[in-house]
């Protein structure tokens, strides 16, 4: 057969390897950890299949930082597992460039981490094959079941297929959703150390995949990830099967109304920090998709429950003429720049506005990129707040005039502590792209393809402008509900099943629709409050209907 891979074309037996076409490549396949080939990620050891293009995957794609990611956590369980065997090991959440893991069992030292660390690099030194089996649902319940994994024992009784893969790497076995690199010498960047009362395991740097990522001490995030572990504490929903038990055995409304509740709470406590500091602006920012909007008209609502009438500005009447705007070096316009804002006019007009004087608010036309001629008068009275909501509400630079003292700041993100097991999370990212696909389908008429084929650039621009300024922040939120995903699936479900292998997104529509293959629906929908953060992309949110 004839294929091209990465633009080389070559011949090749029915009986060959991807790995074993890597060494006919000009550049030797460096760096390859998988292989894209038919709208799907295959594994380095998968026999070759005839498409008439494919190409490696290595740590500059996303597919390929996802095996590398798998790869270490497997060598960092096999350690685990080697120098305390049967104790357990929880995969919790992502954590700047890498991950953080519990060791309930145990207590975590710089010790401890040292002998971790070593063993790993013990196994990646032996470059050790990391085998790939397919075995029958009833062969890995019982080896679950052997070896005290009852949370992967739960998780596969939600799962509809009757084989599955588990991975092996020196005798100990284990299961992950995705592919791996065929053997642990190809996973030799990573970094390890104790951090809070956990080990954060270090990935290699995005922009240097030679040497690990840079140690970024993030003591808020760190506070609030801790706060949402408490919440599952409370609401006694550790992972997906809890969540499943609940919507099987219909238990799942009281669910929805304590975990509400603790987000009302919440707000009510960040309304309060507000008040006690003095401040009179309020500035909300976060990523996409992290219900920014519905969660300042909460706060707004808060606030008045205080005696307090804020008022908002928005930064949409802000903008500058789109044809006076910057060029990125591809000759585009990055509209996310906080270039794009008339800095100088809303500095003015803040400054002016705290000190009781009325000023003149431009208004801009979006379909001509243009401002207009019209403005509207806005005033404000003393110690009114002042909302503004966008991206760059942690930027001090977009609210230079307002002294420190008047500022209050709040980070917004949904920080999703909800994982499938021990060992397979599901990621923030993911949880806030079906968020995305959902309310981009429903209110803005756009197909999942398309959603997808923005949510790249989307990522980048809250790399450079939002996650940077995070821990600025005064108070931040976590806008997840553990409970959403059973929800959201019956909206997102059958829009990825439809993405056909043709499709340039197909790789990412697989990717949701694994994970979401272990989550139940629920048709609970009337249980959700209508000013609940999930109606901001389901639908019947109150802050959107007109006053009757």
């Amino acid at each position: 057969m004839y294929l091209k891979l990465n633009g080389v074309e070559m011949g090749c037996t029915g009986e060959e390897r991807w790995v074993d076409l890597l060494s006919r490549l000009p550049e030797g396949g460096a760096g390859a950890l998988g292989v894209s080939v038919g709208g799907r990620t295959a594994s380095l050891n998968d026999g070759v299949e005839e498409y008439a293009f494919a190409r490696t995957l290595t740590y500059a794609d996303e597919e390929g930082r996802r095996i590398y990611e798998r790869s270490l956590q497997f060598i960092f369980l096999t350690a685990a597992h080697r120098l305390y065997p049967g104790e357990r090991v929880r995969i919790r959440h992502s954590f700047a460039q890498g991950l953080y893991i519990d060791l309930p069992g145990v207590a975590v030292t710089d010790e401890i981490v040292a002998r971790l660390a070593a063993e790993m690099r013990a196994i990646v030194a032996a470059d050790m094959p990391i085998e790939r089996l397919s075995v029958s649902t009833e062969r890995a319940q019982e080896y679950f079941a052997r070896t005290g994994q009852t949370d992967r024992l739960r998780i596969l009784g939600y799962r509809r297929f009757s084989h599955f893969t588990l991975y092996r790497i020196d005798g100990l076995e284990d299961y992950f959703y995705g592919e791996m690199a065929p053997r642990t010498g190809l996973i030799d960047v990573f970094d390890l150390r104790a951090y809070g009362e956990g080990i954060l395991l270090q990935m290699p740097d995005a922009k240097d995949p030679s040497r690990p990522a840079r140690f970024v001490d993030l003591p808020h995030l760190l506070h609030t990830y801790s706060e949402a572990a408490e919440w599952h504490a409370i609401l006694n929903c550790e992972n997906a099967a809890d969540l499943n038990d609940m919507v099987v055995n219909r238990k799942l409304r009281e669910f929805i109304r304590v975990n509400e509740a603790l987000q009302e709470r919440k707000i009510e406590q960040i309304a309060d920090q507000f008040i006690a500091s003095g401040a009179q602006v309020l500035l909300i920012a976060g990523p996409s998709s992290s219900g920014k909007t519905t969660f300042s008209h909460r706060l707004s609502i808060a606030l008045r429950v205080h005696g307090l009438r804020p008022v908002k500005v928005s930064l949409d009447d802000y903008y500058l003429d789109r044809d006076t705007l910057p060029l990125e070096p591809d000759g585009s316009v990055d509209l996310e720049r906080i270039e794009t804002l008339d800095l100088d006019l809303l500095g003015d007009h803040l400054a002016r506005l705290l000190r009781g004087e009325t000023v003149n608010v431009p208004e801009f036309d979006f379909k001509s990129g243009t401002r207009t001629d019209h403005t509207h008068a806005f005033a404000v009275e003393p110690g009114q707040p002042i909302i503004i909501e966008g991206i760059h509400g942690l930027n001090d630079r977009l609210t230079a005039s307002v002294p420190a003292s008047l500022k209050f700041k709040v980070y917004i993100s949904p920080l999703t502590m909800l994982n499938l097991d021990d060992h397979n999370r599901i990621r923030t990212t993911d949880a806030r792209l079906l968020r995305r696909i959902v309310r981009d389908n429903l209110f803005r008429g756009t197909k999942p393809e398309e959603t997808m084929a923005m949510w790249a650039s989307v990522r980048r621009g809250e790399e450079k402008y939002i996650f940077p300024f995070q821990e600025k922040a005064d108070a931040m939120f976590n806008s997840a509900l553990t409970y959403e995903l059973c929800i959201m699936k019956k909206y997102a479900y059958p829009q990825l099943l439809a993405v056909t292998p043709d499709s340039p997104y197909y790789t990412m529509a697989r990717r949701l629709v694994k994970f979401l293959n272990y989550i139940q629906t629920a048709d609970v929908e009337d249980e959700i409050p209508v000013n609940s953060i999930l109606r901001e992309f389901i639908g019947g949110c109150c802050f959107y209907k007109a006053e009757d």
